[in-house]
């Protein structure tokens, strides 16, 4: 608990340690942060400043925005809207995330807008020690023979410890005595095995059975340990073990095999008579529960067949101690390690991640403009692995791979024209090499935005009317139309008469228009006698920002009455 208390405040101390690598990635991606943090630690704990690594200051950081992108699940991260503080949701525990890994992270996208960045975090989880090393059983009895020569090994039941690394179990201790020293096997992966070494030999005359204590210390400091006792009963006499056939058994297994197929058969033969040379099989006492539920071994024949699912992604080989026994009354056994082999078959489809940030992209956008950024991934290995990605060539869009693996920007090829397609649907297909290959597809709908490109076109040009004298003043004489291609307010027309101000008695002086109708009105009764025909100019105007604008000219002709 000291220990821990120390960890932690060592960590609030100095809780980051951040690695920076710059990315090339187009646009979209710039950079990628490493953050690290103790598992454990309470909530709110800080973990990094990503506005600060990225040089942004509060102002920018409140108009881009910044959040956290982290697939389907919640992340157990929050970034703080305001300062750009990585910090963390709540408490965690790193062997209920990573297992037994001995690197455990999280990978995090962080996005902003405005322009569109995407840059990856990756936070490490470091582990504290929290667990003590714990075997699975508190006694141990064996039964040696008496007639057992010094160098006789007996494996012995591994602790097993949920901490990872230095902090998983890394050395045993046995007690004083006269007869047994401890001799540890190191598989790797944080596996040590112990077995008992008999160094001098035994008299069940003199003693019957030796009582030892096993302790297992992990690498904290101070240690955390555990203890098993061993109850070694010393019996009389079969003095020849089973002798395996083969040095070492290796054997391929292709994954996903149905159960009940048959992955090897171990032999092992036993020189001595009667119940004493009959040899029957099981697994060692180090044997996983992992491998237990893949396989299942016949005591009586040796043969090994597969008993649960198989799958490359979760174990690509098991290492399975099996163990040959006699029948005598002090029971001599041998082990041998078989190796199995998964062999990945084709099985996983590839997944694609979609993450789109433009509700509507504005069709005056410049080839090349981001639209969504794309990661895909397989779940199998080797070229079944290996992942292309590509959509339609019939679209005005590219899909152009990052130096990043996998990842792939959606891009624009052409200018886009909302007048003549305001959607777009794209359909992205990721396909692995493996044989027969497998796919998968993924649609994104593309919106285009207005922008005010057209200016208003008038249905004539010009206009010619014919208005007969004696009109009445307030009366609509003719009427003027024009359409916008545009949408929304860029389509929205005002009308409005071109006057000249320095020109006074002008025509234009005793007509009006409705701006929102066009229709023009005079202001006054024409009189053929004194006027005959005049012209002026309408301009119409959208409501776009910048506003487009396009001029007509209008000619009127004065038709006469009989009224003289």
């Amino acid at each position: 608990m000291e220990q821990r208390r120390h960890e932690t405040r060592r960590a609030r101390k100095k809780w980051t340690t951040i690695t920076m690598l710059l990315v090339a990635f187009w646009s979209s991606v710039s950079a990628q942060f490493r953050y690290s943090v103790l598992e454990e630690v309470p909530e709110g704990t800080v973990v990094g400043n990503i506005a600060k690594d990225l040089g942004l200051d509060k102002t920018t950081l409140k108009e881009r925005g910044i959040r956290i992108v982290y697939g389907s699940t919640e992340p157990p991260f929050i970034v703080r809207q305001d300062d750009g503080v990585l910090y963390v949701k709540g408490k965690f525990d790193r062997e209920e995330i990573c297992e037994r890994r001995k690197v455990c992270t999280i990978d995090l996208k962080t996005v902003l807008q405005n322009p569109l960045e995407i840059h990856h975090v990756v936070v490490e989880i470091l582990d504290v020690n929290d667990h003590s090393p714990v075997f699975p059983q508190k006694e141990n009895i064996l039964e040696v023979s008496e007639s057992a020569l010094p160098g006789a090994k007996f494996q012995l039941q591994a602790a097993r410890d949920a901490d990872s690394g230095l902090l998983s179990v890394q050395q045993y201790k046995l007690s004083n005595n006269a007869h047994f020293r401890l001799d540890v096997k190191d598989r790797g992966e944080d596996r040590k095995t112990p077995s008992l070494v008999l160094e001098k030999p035994l008299d069940r005359e003199s003693v019957k059975n030796h009582v030892l204590l096993l302790t297992a210390l992990d690498g904290g400091k101070p240690p955390r340990s555990g203890n098993m006792t061993i109850i070694v009963n010393v019996s009389d006499v079969n003095d020849n073990p089973p002798v395996f056939s083969q040095e070492s058994y290796t054997v391929s297994l292709k994954e996903n095999s149905p159960v009940g197929t048959t992955v090897i058969q171990v032999n092992a033969t036993d020189l001595d008579e009667g119940p004493n040379g009959e040899v029957e099989y099981s697994f060692g006492n180090d044997v996983d529960a992992r491998s237990r539920e893949s396989f299942s071994l016949n005591p009586l024949t040796g043969v090994i067949v597969v008993a649960g699912a198989i799958d490359f992604e979760e174990n690509s080989r098991y290492e399975i101690d099996v163990q040959a026994s006699d029948k005598g009354t002090a029971t001599l056994n041998t082990e041998k390690s078989v190796i199995i082999n998964i062999v990945d078959i084709n099985d996983n489809e590839p997944e694609i991640e979609v993450t789109s940030f433009s509700h509507a992209l504005p069709e005056d956008s410049k080839p090349g403009t981001t639209v969504a950024l794309i990661s895909v991934k397989d779940a199998d290995s080797g070229l079944n692995g290996k992942v292309m990605c590509y959509i339609n060539n019939d679209l005005p869009f590219l899909l152009t791979p990052s130096l990043q693996n996998n990842m792939h920007s959606l891009v624009t090829k052409t200018v886009l024209d909302k007048e003549q397609k305001s959607q777009y649907n794209v359909l992205i297909i990721a396909k692995d090499a493996g044989e027969p290959s497998l796919h998968s597809e993924k649609n994104i709908k593309v919106d285009v935005s207005d922008v005010n490109d057209n200016v208003p076109e008038f249905s004539q040009n010009p206009y010619t009317f014919y208005v007969y004298e004696n009109n009445a003043p307030g009366e609509k004489i003719v009427s003027v139309t024009a359409r916008d291609k545009d949408n929304g307010s860029n389509a929205i027309i005002s009308y409005q008469i071109l006057r000249n101000t320095e020109v006074t008695n002008m025509p234009t002086s005793f007509i009006n228009v409705n701006s929102e109708t066009g229709d023009i009105v005079a202001l006054k009764s024409f009189d053929f006698e004194t006027l005959k025909t005049f012209q002026f100019q309408v301009v119409a105007s959208d409501s776009g920002s910048p506003s487009l604008s396009s001029n007509v000219t209008v000619n009127v002709f004065i038709l006469d009455q009989n009224d003289n």
